[in-house]
């Protein structure tokens, strides 16, 4: 072994160690922080887990649902040779990745991801596909957008709806760009395909068995956040960029009514925050999927959404 071996092993080394140490310093401010104001813990609990019950249950669980039957139907082949002549030239990928994107679209985090994930294990997509597509098929759904994001912050519709074409525009172009930069060396190797296409009364009951469980999980990393967030913005001065950056509902809450506040808000939804990323994670557990391309294109996302917004906002303020 070489000196410079040594060097990048030392390193590495080095490296681990000061992740652990700093993953002991949370866990031990995080532990001081429950000991010293349980109130404002259970307060944030409860907060937490009343968004699970009226907003993150009744808008996830539905197209849950839907992309496990999408998959284990057949469907998401029938998507993929009608869509193919536009995602081969336009992702260099095959079709069948079209059903995340749409449903990533429609549904809202962290349902293109799960999606992805399917079809991954499905036998849909190959790995290196699959860990492309993860990098823009995530992405935040109409309904958030053009209620939360258009109606309650920025008290105009048209502006909600400006921000979805913003957001999908920002994720299609990461897509195209990303799959350039970084092309598939060659031929993709699929996996083993399942059997074809189950019926309905097969695939119902374990689609809807598994998305409850599923969905149940993102709640808990919601209601987790809520928690760090209230304690984050005790110690801090709860800038939206910051509260942004960590949690994307209450980001997005803090914002005003004007160009700023449509700008950041772009960039919030491209971006998800920490909370969206720990839910992502969580659906892709045990998937083998790496998320290096995942974490690139959301901060691409982000930056190139800041640009679009602000020509966009031109048109409304």
């Amino acid at each position: 072994m070489c000196a410079a071996d040594c060097i990048n092993c030392s390193e590495v080394i080095a490296l681990e160690k000061l992740k652990n140490v700093l993953f002991l310093l949370l866990l031990a401010a995080f532990a001081t922080a429950l000991v010293a104001a349980p109130a404002e813990a259970s307060d944030a609990a409860r907060q937490g887990l009343a968004l699970c019950l009226q907003t993150v249950l009744p808008s996830l669980f539905p197209f849950f649902v839907l992309s496990s039957l999408v998959v284990a139907s057949g469907a998401a082949d029938g998507f993929g040779h009608a869509l193919a002549p536009v995602m081969r030239p336009l992702f260099r990928m095959s079709g069948a990745g079209a059903a995340a994107l749409a449903l990533g679209l429609v549904g809202g985090y962290p349902v293109g991801a799960r999606t992805t994930a399917e079809l991954y294990r499905g036998g849909a997509l190959s790995k290196a596909e699959a860990e492309r597509l993860l990098a823009f098929c995530n992405n935040a759904g109409p309904g958030f957008i053009l209620g939360v994001c258009g109606t309650a912050v920025l008290h105009s519709a048209r502006a909600g709806l400006y921000l979805y074409l913003v957001h999908v525009a920002a994720a299609v172009l990461i897509g195209v760009m990303l799959c350039r930069l970084t092309p598939l060396k060659s031929a993709p190797s699929r996996p083993p395909r399942r059997a074809q296409g189950q019926s309905l009364a097969a695939a119902f009951p374990s689609a809807v068995r598994d998305s409850f469980a599923a969905v149940w999980s993102v709640c808990g990393f919601v209601v987790v956040f809520a928690v760090v967030l209230r304690y984050v913005t005790l110690l801090l001065p709860p800038s939206p960029l910051l509260i942004g950056f960590i949690e994307l509902t209450n980001g997005v809450l803090s914002l005003s009514a004007d160009r700023g506040g449509f700008v950041l808000c772009a960039v919030f939804l491209a971006w998800g925050g920490l909370s969206v990323h720990a839910q992502t994670l969580s659906v892709l557990e045990d998937s083998g999927l790496s998320v290096r391309f995942y974490f690139l294109g959301k901060a691409m996302q982000a930056a190139l959404s800041a640009p679009l917004a602000l020509v966009v906002s031109y048109y409304l303020f």
